[in-house]
């Protein structure tokens, strides 16, 4: 893991060419690297915007510095960020004068680690900086600030509270068994578990929304050559990224975009028309075009209205019926050549060349993917690691409320305070209080450097 001790250096901004990049300095001996590197020995006032000069090994430029003594910065730590121009190669020059003056370079996620080592961010809170840097969707950025704010730790906290609560209070019953005190009743703690139950049931409850939020959702568009898929395509990403011709075959390999459909993140996929070819080129699409509708989480079936259905239409049907889908009939403004599906399914009517039908399908699709936008400001569980340990955290409060019986007639202290103990050691694992090198090293090693 990260050695929380030295003085560490990296470029905070976005690779790439800008008007300003800034390189962040962080550990006790940030306030000396930045006086190395700045010319004149130049004096830093906490918290404030100092113009001056940076020095580097083959030039100098103009800058403006600002120290964030300890422990008022994003680290806890004594921090100097440096704005400069934003030139890649200057800012690497910095860098590397830094390194010269006696920092290291930080490894990814190195900042965030020391303030959640330091104890200005829980691990909760730390994961959801790494989310707001990915966000790519305004609700994505709100979900992910939300949390960044601590309303899930609020809410794990609560519960952990009164957990608590009962393992002080059932501790003391142990202590004095002799004199046959009895610091709470059962039937009290029966209904103290259950409320604390109900509790993680309804951050769970949360976790479905909130996981598809985070993690968005993939759509592949499949049907024969020249149903219109790229130009349904083309549709959703409001651009032409897919080339449209009237020749079958056009599209012969995945053609993907990422787009923003009402806050979820949406990875749509153009696959090839499928039929049977002796082409290799196209056969390998069509190939293709079967494993992206075998791993998406919704399947956009295209059918051509104006021809009567085929028997690879018919294919399709029969091997996306079991997958979540929507059905669309394409080319309504044709002569229609067919009304209904074998079966009595319904296809969404559309003329993807004038739009319409459009809404209608865009309903279909949200439907089909359940997407609902969460209420602002209330605790929500958007990570598979946080849903898997809230699970583990239920079923141990179920087996102390088990063991307690349903008329909270019996109990046996010891068995349940070994449930509660088991509960609230999910509870810490989740904010952080109590997670191993491994899972630390996996999350931080997935942020960025210089954040």
């Amino acid at each position: 893991m990260f050695s929380p001790t030295d003085t560490i250096v990296a470029i905070a901004t976005p690779g790439g060419r800008g008007g300003i990049g800034v390189v962040r300095i962080s550990g006790p001996r940030a306030a000396a690297v930045a006086r190395e590197l700045l010319t004149a020995g130049t004096s830093l006032p906490p918290r404030y915007a100092t113009h001056t000069f940076a020095r580097t090994a083959r030039r100098i430029d103009e800058v403006v510095a600002t120290y964030f003594p300890a422990p008022h910065s994003y680290t806890t730590e004594d921090v100097v960020e440096i704005s400069a121009h934003g030139s890649p190669v200057l800012l690497r020059e910095i860098v590397a004068a830094a390194i010269a003056a006696g920092a290291r370079l930080a490894e990814p996620g190195e900042f965030t680690f020391r303030a959640f080592l330091n104890g200005r961010l829980d691990l909760v809170q730390a994961e959801a900086v790494g989310d707001l840097i990915n966000a790519v969707t305004p609700l994505q950025a709100r979900v992910a600030f939300d949390q960044l704010e601590g309303t899930l730790t609020g809410a794990i906290g609560a519960l952990d509270a009164r957990l608590f609560d009962l393992v002080t209070r059932l501790e003391a019953s142990l202590d004095f068994p002799e004199e046959g005190y009895h610091f709470i009743e059962p039937a009290e703690v029966a209904g103290a578990l259950t409320g604390v139950r109900d509790g993680i049931d309804a951050l769970l409850g949360s976790a479905r929304v909130g996981r598809m939020i985070r993690e968005g959702r993939q759509i592949a568009i499949v049907g024969r050559p020249n149903v219109g898929k790229s130009t349904l395509f083309n549709r959703l990403v409001g651009a032409d990224r897919a080339i449209v011709t009237a020749a079958p075959g056009t599209t012969r390999d995945l053609l993907r975009e990422t787009i923003d459909f009402d806050g979820v993140q949406l990875s749509l996929v153009d696959t090839a028309g499928i039929r049977n070819v002796d082409d290799e080129a196209e056969r390998e699409g069509v190939a293709r075009a079967h494993g992206a509708r075998g791993v998406a989480d919704l399947v956009v079936v295209m059918l051509d209205a104006s021809r009567p259905l085929e028997e690879d239409d018919r294919d399709l049907l029969a091997s996306t019926r079991s997958t979540p889908r929507v059905v669309v009939a394409n080319k309504i403004d044709l002569p229609r050549a067919w009304i209904a599906i074998d079966g009595g399914e319904r296809a969404i009517d559309v003329s993807v060349k004038s739009g319409a039908g459009l809404e209608d399908m865009r309903a279909a699709m949200r439907r089909a993917l359940e997407i609902e936008a969460p209420p602002s400001d209330e605790p929500l569980v958007t990570n598979l690691r946080h849903e898997t340990l809230l699970r583990a955290a239920r079923e141990s409060v179920d087996r102390a409320r088990c063991a307690i019986g349903e008329a909270g007639e019996t109990l046996c202290e010891e068995l349940v305070l070994a449930d509660l103990s088991a509960a609230r050691h999910a509870f810490e694992h989740v904010v952080g209080r109590r997670t191993s090198d491994d899972v630390l090293r996996a999350i931080f090693e997935r942020f960025c450097i210089g954040k």
